[in-house]
């Protein structure tokens, strides 16, 4: 059986990093609807970090990456997942105090330029319903002013979708469009290892009971912030072929065990049927 989730305690200590696979460690930064998991991935005499959190979340990564690698320099890249900010919050920072590069997929480049012309075609239903209106309430000026400061164009290189990512010469790249339509995850063929982003989670965030209750259970991408409903099924059946041995995804705590494979493939097939992530969803632990 995978083995059950722990539930996090009420009174949170700072965040400690801690390894889920050989090698691949998790930290829990952020609070409320900015929290996430960013990893620290170790590869030979180096080490990749991937996704920052959100903004304000510099001091516990660096102290993790400390901790783990020593004081003498930092990751070989940034990987992002995808650029939402609970996820690439804090990129510029650490990019700036560790002088080194930060990739996400070509597909992500239209969410990183600024450019509101090129994100629309890409938005979610939060920016229909909520974003883009209160944007046009305050004005072309401080509208231009917000979304140039959230611009990433400049610091950002395209990943090679066919080659393994900067820094992990054993893992591959795995797009997984529909949250964003550059969205990627990351595998390690060797040992199964597969980190989903919010491609696939082990937290339900489309419920409120599901959030407040931190109900751990697989889970599709939030569907309000997610750009295109289809391509997300899609590639959530993509990750079930891959057959994980241990999932760790952008929220909730990470899954193990011989039976991860089938729980994600029994939810990749309800899944496939439902209207949104809550629908459909397999309770972690339970094969």
């Amino acid at each position: 059986m995978p083995q059950r989730p722990r539930q996090r305690p009420r009174n949170r200590r700072p965040p400690e990093p801690r390894e889920i696979a050989s090698g691949t460690y998790l930290l829990d930064v952020g609070s409320g609807l900015m929290r996430s998991n960013v990893y620290l991935v170790r590869s030979g005499s180096s080490w990749v970090l991937i996704d920052t959190g959100a903004a304000g979340c510099e001091s516990p990564i660096l102290e993790a990456a400390r901790s783990l690698f020593g004081s003498d320099g930092g990751p070989a890249s940034i990987l992002l997942t995808h650029s939402h900010p609970d996820h690439a919050g804090c990129v510029r920072s650490l990019a700036r105090a560790w002088e080194c590069p930060v990739y996400v997929h070509p597909g992500e480049m239209a969410m990183v330029s600024g450019d509101l012309t090129l994100l629309r075609p890409f938005a979610s239903p939060l920016d229909r319903w909520v974003v883009f209106p209160l944007l046009r309430v305050m004005g072309q000026k401080r509208t231009q002013a917000i979304v140039t400061k959230d611009r990433l164009a400049d610091l950002v290189s395209p990943l090679d979708p066919e080659s393994s990512p900067p820094g992990l010469p054993d893992w591959g790249v795995v797009p997984t469009p529909g949250h964003t339509p550059g969205h990627v995850a990351f595998f390690r063929r060797e040992d199964r290892v597969l980190v989903a982003g919010d491609a696939l989670l082990s937290i339900d965030l489309n419920s409120p009971f599901g959030f407040l209750l931190k109900r751990q259970r697989l889970s599709g991408p939030p569907w309000y912030t997610s750009s295109n409903w289809r391509e997300v099924k899609a590639s959530v059946a993509r990750l079930a072929d891959l057959e994980p041995d241990t999932l760790a995804a952008g929220h909730g705590l990470p899954i193990t065990g011989p039976d991860t494979a089938a729980l994600v493939r029994r939810f990749s097939a309800r899944f496939s049927g439902s209207s949104t992530g809550g629908a459909g969803g397999v309770r972690a632990g339970r094969a």
